[in-house]
C-alpha cells in the first residue's frame, strides 16, 4: 500500500503539544502515511465519514493522542487492547507514539481487519497484533479474559453496552477508556448498573479538545457470566430489566 504521507496541518503540533505531546523524529511521517492509507481504502472500504485531510487530522489523530494522558504512565511492555478498531483509531496512532507498549487491534469485520494488518505492514509497527475477532468470544477466552493492561474504544457503541465489552478484558487494577462526545455523562448515569456488574468504578472525565474520555478502573474480578453472548450485551444492555 504505497501512498504518499499527509502533512499535518497548521497548529497541529502545538494543540498535540497541548496535550503533553511531543513527538519523536518519524512520528508525524508516519501518522501521516497511516491517515493517507486510511482515506485511500476508504474510497472502496467503509473505514471513515471524514474524508478532509485537515479534519483526519484532528478527529482521528488529535482524538487518539487525547488517551495518552493516562496510557502514557504505563510501564514498557504493558497490553492495550483497541475493541472495535474499525479504521485503526484510537489503536494504530497510539502505537506510532507508544512504541513501548503493546497493541492488540480487535475487528469483527473481515476486510477491515484486512486493512489494519496491510497497515501495519506497511508501518512496520512491531509492537501491533491484528485479531478478526468479537468483543463478547475474546472477553470468555482465558487467553484474553482480564489480560491487558488497559483497554480502550471509539464509536463502538453505547456505555452500558461498551462497559460490558470492555471490563472482562481488563485485569484486576488496569484501565478501561472510552472516547465520547458531548452526550458522555448521560451514557455514564445510564451504565451505572452494569458498570456495577462487571466488576468496574468510575474514575474520571477527562475533557479534551476533539471530546471527552470516560475513564474507569477495573476494581474486580469480572463475574464469569459478562460478557453475555449472542448480542445481548446490545439488546438487552445490563439494568435496563430494572429500568422498565
Amino acid at each position: 500500500m504505497e501512498v504518499s504521507p499527509l502533512e499535518p496541518p497548521a497548529g497541529f503540533v502545538e494543540r498535540a503539544a497541548a496535550l503533553g505531546v511531543a513527538f519523536e523524529a518519524g512520528e508525524l511521517e508516519r501518522l501521516g502515511a497511516f491517515l493517507a492509507m486510511m482515506l485511500e481504502t476508504n474510497k472502496t472500504h467503509n473505514l471513515t465519514a471524514i474524508t478532509d485531510p485537515t479534519e483526519a487530522w484532528t478527529r482521528h489523530i488529535l482524538d487518539a493522542l487525547t488517551l495518552l494522558a493516562v496510557l502514557s504512565t504505563l510501564e514498557d511492555g504493558s497490553r492495550v487492547a483497541d475493541i472495535g478498531s474499525g479504521g485503526g483509531v484510537p489503536g494504530v496512532p497510539l502505537a506510532i507514539v507508544l512504541p513501548g507498549l503493546n497493541f492488540t487491534l480487535v475487528d469483527a469485520t473481515g476486510k477491515k481487519a484486512t486493512f489494519l494488518r496491510d497497515a501495519v505492514s506497511a508501518l512496520g509497527l512491531t509492537n501491533v497484533t491484528v485479531l478478526q475477532d468479537r468483543a463478547e468470544r475474546m472477553g470468555q477466552d482465558l487467553a484474553h479474559r482480564e489480560q491487558y493492561d488497559a483497554v480502550v474504544a471509539r464509536a463502538v457503541g453505547p456505555m452500558p453496552m461498551l462497559i460490558e465489552l470492555l471490563a472482562p478484558l481488563a485485569k484486576v487494577g488496569g484501565a478501561v477508556l472510552a472516547i465520547k462526545g458531548a452526550k458522555a455523562a448521560e451514557e455514564l448515569a445510564s451504565a451505572k448498573d452494569a458498570i456495577r456488574a462487571v466488576g468496574a468504578t468510575y474514575e474520571r472525565t477527562l475533557e479534551t479538545p476533539t471530546g471527552k474520555v470516560l475513564a474507569f478502573l477495573k476494581a474486580r474480578k469480572t463475574a464469569l457470566a459478562y460478557p453475555r453472548s449472542g448480542g445481548l450485551p446490545k439488546t438487552k444492555p445490563l439494568g435496563s430489566e430494572r429500568k422498565k
